[in-house]
């Protein structure tokens, strides 16, 4: 299975970002990991880093007068290295304390990308955390993009290519086919694109993590891709008084709600894009469910599954 964790839950809302704080949840956030990993599952870790990587270029930002900024792509790499290092020694730890014989590893994978992808010119996914007016109105003088998240709080904007490939696919496949458990694709993966002449070249932009780990899932040929957020389903109508948990979700009906306006322009909505093209590339199911119901929604008891045929 791949296993997307998404970086908010490492770093959540209202509470100060520090790397006590974020190594606490990250060692909170392990416990269905370590169970599935009990059950026998080969698992690949693919996380997010919209909050981190949004720290990481404001602190660029603010050193700019004594180092040399680094660009958003590299940025990726970085937090890629540093988070990844959090859940592989939190996981250690865990699957030790658990008597689970488990080697863990972090690769630095990138995620292949068009160059010419429309994508690039839209400023559209948030990243990271809620603005203070203070920090809006610096970012804005700047001409920097600033829209609002799926909570309605003033986020910096960034640009985000459609993923297409992950360009050390046959390494991870043989990490995890020997039974590691591997975190590869962090923040989306620094994005590239193969130029004829110098090669692999480098982006200044973020992929979605849930798109990645769906082309992940896909090249690998998982069996079961599993989205853990901060949501306990996919709700049809989120946020008004006739929301309501679909528990089911046939290829062919999340179709249409990813049609419908039902789902909003929040960040559940890459999460069931991202599910619907694991499956419709041949993948047995996909579920989507809170961090805490890992467990529960691989065996079908919590989240939503979306699946290829009838329920």
């Amino acid at each position: 299975m791949v296993v997307a964790l998404g970086g908010n839950a490492l770093a959540p809302a209202g509470e100060r970002p520090t790397i006590a704080n974020q190594f606490r949840h990250t060692r909170e956030s392990l416990a269905p990991v370590v169970e599935l990993a009990r059950l026998g599952w080969h698992i690949v870790i693919v996380h997010g880093n919209g909050p981190q990587v949004g720290d990481a270029l404001a602190r660029n930002e603010i050193a700019a007068t004594e180092v040399e900024s680094l660009p958003l792509g590299v940025l990726v790499a970085e937090t890629a290295g540093w988070i990844g290092y959090m859940i592989q020694q939190s996981l250690q730890n865990a699957l030790g304390r658990a008597g689970v014989a488990r080697d863990v590893i972090t690769v630095i994978t990138q995620s292949l990308v068009a160059a010419d992808d429309p994508l690039l010119g839209r400023a559209t996914k948030p990243i990271g955390h809620a603005l203070t007016a203070r920090r809006r109105y610096s970012l804005e003088s700047r001409g920097v993009a600033i829209g609002a998240d799926a909570r309605g709080n003033p986020r910096r904007l960034t640009a985000s290519p459609q993923p297409v490939g992950i360009v050390e696919r046959d390494v991870v496949r043989r990490l995890v086919d020997a039974g590691t458990i591997v975190i590869a694709a962090g923040g989306g993966g620094p994005p590239v694109f193969r130029d004829p002449v110098l090669g692999w070249e480098g982006i200044d932009a973020v992929v979605d993590k849930d798109r990645t780990a769906a082309i992940l899932a896909r090249d690998l040929g998982a069996d079961l891709l599993l989205v853990l957020t901060d949501v306990d389903a996919v709700y049809r109508d989120f946020g008004t008084s006739h929301a309501a948990p679909i528990r089911t979700l046939p290829l062919e009906d999340a179709r249409v709600l990813l049609a419908s306006s039902a789902l909003g322009a929040g960040s559940m909505r890459p999460k069931v894009e991202a599910a619907v093209s694991f499956v419709e590339a041949g993948g047995r199911m996909a579920v989507i469910a809170k961090l805490q119901d890992g467990p529960a929604a691989v065996r079908g008891e919590a989240g939503t599954s979306i699946v290829a045929g009838s329920p």
